[in-house]
């Protein structure tokens, strides 16, 4: 959800303004027009990439350029340039709705009914898996912002790690000792599971608690889950024009590419305008910037240049 919290006229919109941005890049709404637009989407999409929302800061191209200096932006907030020749500014909360981390918890133990309770507790969307749930788990089951833990305790830990590795999770944890864990690895390489894909695996999971029950192995699972998830968190992008390289650059942890016609940075999305050209594919963040590099595409410099 992006809404227009504050305008510096001219612009087009007024406070209030509301628009709704897809995973895929669409918005829905109104935050403005072509210039504020491509902004919103890609600031929108990195705010759902990390789960958190932030106030973007869109500041004209002309003021940028001045000697005024333009504060440091704060934790939180993203600094970003207009290329729009209206010369106006205004500042959009974006915040992320109904994204939740998915957990998947493997196991049918104290350490797993305990680590599901709780991590739905604090956000987590949890589905606990049997042995007999293992070969349905596909690698969409988990993206970079979930995790998988295996806390079957012997039971099945090969064929729950496997399942595990099939998907993307930004964290596979194996309950058990290290002597355990090397058992476990060593007959997953007999099965051809590569050393790159066992690197993925943190076991011990959870924080070294010492001699802990197994409802606290649980408690110290989630903790490590939350620091993990803090440390993954990136900060906001740069502002633009700060020297930061922009042409297929990741903002947050959306990939973005360079408007060749007005040079945005504009979020790599299934919704984005794009344009074929020489056997490459350009980006684009609005229809008009579209249309005129097809009016003459050797006319524009190479943003991967």
């Amino acid at each position: 959800m992006a809404t227009v919290v504050r305008v510096d006229p001219p612009v087009s919109t007024r406070v209030g303004d509301k628009a709704v941005v897809t995973g895929d890049g669409r918005l829905e709404g109104w935050v403005g027009g072509a210039c504020a637009e491509p902004i919103v989407v890609r600031e929108a999409l990195a705010a759902l990439a990390e789960g958190r929302p932030r106030l973007v800061r869109i500041t004209p191209a002309e003021l940028a350029a001045t000697a005024i200096p333009v504060p440091e932006p704060e934790p939180g907030v993203v600094a970003a340039v207009s290329t729009c020749p209206s010369g106006g500014g205004l500042e959009v909360f974006v915040e992320p709705v109904g994204v939740a981390s998915r957990m998947l918890v493997c196991g049918r133990t104290p350490v797993a009914a305990t680590l599901a309770r709780l991590a739905e507790l604090v956000g987590y969307e949890v589905t606990g898996l049997g042995d007999a749930d293992l070969d349905g788990v596909r690698a969409d089951a988990a993206g970079p912002g979930d995790a998988v833990v295996v806390a079957s305790m012997g039971h099945y830990d090969e064929e729950a790690l496997v399942a595990a590795l099939r998907t993307r999770a930004g964290y596979v944890g194996l309950v058990g000792s290290r002597r355990r864990a090397a058992t476990v690895f060593d007959e997953l390489r007999r099965r051809g599971v590569a050393d790159a894909d066992l690197a993925r695996v943190a076991s011990p999971a959870g924080l070294d608690l010492g001699p802990s029950t197994q409802e606290e192995i649980a408690v110290a699972v989630l903790a490590e889950l939350i620091r993990e998830r803090h440390r993954r968190a990136v900060p906001p992008a740069a502002p633009e024009g700060s020297g930061e390289p922009q042409g297929g650059a990741p903002v947050g942890k959306v990939q973005t590419a360079t408007d060749p016609v007005c040079g945005m940075a504009v979020a790599v999305a299934e919704a984005s305008l794009t344009a074929e050209h020489a056997g490459r594919t350009f980006w684009f963040c609005s229809e008009h910037c579209r249309a005129a590099f097809l009016r003459d595409p050797t006319g524009y410099p190479d943003p991967a240049g």
